[in-house]
């Protein structure tokens, strides 16, 4: 590894909360809007470090979001959690085996896991069917590891699990060098906390503005991001309250709505 390595690059495939943006038969400003920023698929991230390509999530709209963005490899797969809108587009990674054959593996938290291998039993399980993804799961606990290229394995990349909470659901964030990723975010515990620091990046849930009892709000991921104290922070996962150009000119400096397709270098 060099002295100075080279800026990484993160992409946000997807902003937006579980129906996505607009939603069906809404008729809001949001949902009528023009700005393509508040056009919000669901959440998912891509980031690219060292020749690796890693995907955070890969939810229904994932297909969509990898044609858009032109998403050239994926190298792993880390889950944050186990609902719809972040694991069910999983099937869609097949055609990144055309090219190259060797396994994908996917990181996520035991009790995710655990719910993959019942819906994707078929791809996890049963491994019958032709010309099913090559799929590895791994349960992983809250601790660094490294993920391998699929073309070098002596290149890696190394990642570290951040332990958040859902509402009650115990869930993943993710720490890759100076940048975090924390969707889906009601709670974090004071040793997450401490995992936080010298950050250039957080990407951070920020549902709404009015309390959700399974998300941050606004206030509370605002005092979120001003304690963790990163050079820049990007809200994620907003529902069709939120009007992008209104709710991001109300933000403090340092902290800004992410929106599908913005795409920014981290420093290490």
């Amino acid at each position: 590894m060099p002295n100075n390595p080279a800026p990484f690059r993160v992409t946000l495939l997807g902003t937006g909360t579980s129906t996505g943006v607009p939603v069906i038969g809404c008729t809001c400003p949001t949902c009528t809007s023009e700005d393509p920023r508040d056009q919000r698929l669901r959440c998912a991230c891509y980031v690219e470090v060292d020749g690796l390509g890693l995907l955070i999530d890969v939810g229904p709209d994932f297909r969509q979001q990898a044609l858009r963005s032109r998403l050239p490899r994926i190298d792993a797969v880390l889950f944050t959690h186990h609902h719809f809108d972040h694991v069910t587009g999983l099937d869609d990674l097949r055609p990144f085996f055309f090219r190259n054959p060797a396994p994908i593996p996917c990181f996520a938290p035991p009790n995710t896991a655990e719910v993959l291998q019942q819906m994707f039993r078929y791809i996890f399980v049963e491994r019958t069917y032709p010309g099913i993804s090559k799929l590895e799961l791994h349960a992983i606990a809250p601790e660094p590891f490294c993920i391998p290229s699929r073309d070098d394995p002596s290149t890696t990349v190394a990642v570290r699990p951040l332990p958040a909470f859902h509402g009650q659901l115990p869930i993943y964030g993710y720490r890759i060098g100076r940048f975090a990723y924390l969707t889906d975010t009601s709670h974090l515990p004071e040793a997450t906390f401490d995992q936080l620091t010298d950050l250039d990046v957080l990407v951070l849930d920020a549902l709404r503005d009015s309390p959700h009892p399974t998300h941050f709000s606004f206030e509370e991921a605002v005092a979120a991001a001003q304690r963790i104290g990163a050079r820049q922070t990007y809200f994620i996962h907003m529902t069709h309250s939120v009007l992008h150009a209104e709710a991001n000119a109300a933000l403090p400096p340092g902290v800004s709505l992410g929106y599908d397709g913005l795409a920014f270098e981290v420093a290490r």
